[in-house]
């Protein structure tokens, strides 16, 4: 009886990590719309009775699917000039095999709770860090959504569409030509 208790948790982890790897592809292949709860338990190889146990419904399983966290860094400690590199260096970390964060920008740009989603991200995790460190609050949400397109921008040739000049552009050279844009987007005195 032991082992059968210790191999529960595990199971189930693992089972979960399994519908959520499938729900991430199938999302990201399939659209918001077009995916189903069958499709995704037969890509994970278990019944659909199991996700939705797991999940409850196909939102359930969507938001579970592409929860993000930016894990963005605390840039009121940096100094001023530091700013844009801190956070073109994060997201280009962030976005390297990140399955999550791939199928939610797939997802976004073709389905409307995706967009949904990714506006949300953008609300909750991006704005703050825009507030934290613009010269003036009120053009917090301006400077973020400028951010957003480059940051997005850069993620949606490179590691979605795989335009070829972005995805053979050495790392170093992204972070020189983006943190710039992204400098003087959050930290530049209003044009």
């Amino acid at each position: 009886m032991p082992a059968r208790h210790q191999d529960g948790p595990r199971r189930s982890d693992a089972t979960r990590a399994a519908i959520l790897r499938a729900a991430r592809e199938r999302f990201a292949a399939d659209g918001y719309d077009r995916a189903t709860i069958r499709a995704v338990a037969r890509d994970a190889v278990i019944d659909p009775s199991m996700v939705m146990r797991y999940f409850g419904s196909k939102e359930g399983l969507f938001a579970a699917a592409v929860a993000v966290d930016l894990a963005l860094p605390d840039l009121s400690a940096l100094p001023r000039d530091d700013i844009g590199r801190a956070v073109v260096t994060h997201f280009l970390s962030l976005w390297e095999g990140n399955e999550a964060l791939t199928a939610l920008l797939r997802v976004g740009v073709t389905d409307q709770a995706g967009a949904e989603r990714m506006r949300g991200v953008f609300r909750d995790q991006l704005l703050p860090i825009a507030r934290q460190v613009c010269p003036d609050p009120e053009q917090s949400a301006t400077r973020a959504a400028l951010a957003a397109t480059q940051l997005l921008g850069l993620a949606l040739t490179r590691y979605v569409i795989g335009f070829p000049p972005a995805v053979s552009l050495p790392r170093e050279e992204i972070v020189a030509w983006l943190t710039p844009t992204l400098q003087r987007y959050l930290t530049a005195p209003h044009p």
